[in-house]
């Protein structure tokens, strides 16, 4: 049943895909990462690289406004706009490095968002805060 699900969900978003991709001068633009999904230990304060690959899908060339975020109920970062001009076809990977809030609450976690142009899409790339601090014993004594 799952699996029946899922070919549904798939036959159509193909069929949503090919009828905007025939609309004609319509530009469309996909994106990639190289897995699509997963989640990311992080420590506040934190270094990240986010590397995203988009392909216009459309007829002709288009030109496109990019940002991302990671959005959570507990904190949010924001990248930095970059435009993006793509032939038909062709593909390109942007790349935006941030940190993770020093407020960031240990358990949080934060989703990752592509916005581009008027639209945005929701990926299932996730930065989960885990503890900065680490217990360590370095002796004992029992007596």
């Amino acid at each position: 049943m799952k699996k029946f699900v899922v070919l549904v969900f798939a036959v159509a978003a193909l069929i949503i895909m090919t009828g905007l991709s025939s609309a004609g001068s319509r530009n469309l633009l996909s994106a990639c990462l190289p897995s699509c999904s997963g989640v990311v230990d992080k420590k506040t304060k934190e270094g990240f690289v986010a590397e995203i690959t988009f392909r216009n899908v459309g007829t002709s060339e288009g030109t496109w406004s990019v940002n991302i975020a990671f959005e959570g109920e507990r904190w949010t970062w924001t990248g930095m706009m970059q435009k993006l001009t793509l032939g038909s076809c062709d593909k390109r990977t942007l790349t935006w490095e941030g940190t993770v809030p020093a407020n960031a609450p240990v358990g949080s976690v934060a989703r990752l968002v592509v916005y581009y142009n008027d639209s945005f899409q929701a990926w299932a790339w996730w930065i989960h805060i885990v503890p900065g601090a680490e217990l360590s014993i370095t002796s004992s004594i029992v007596r």
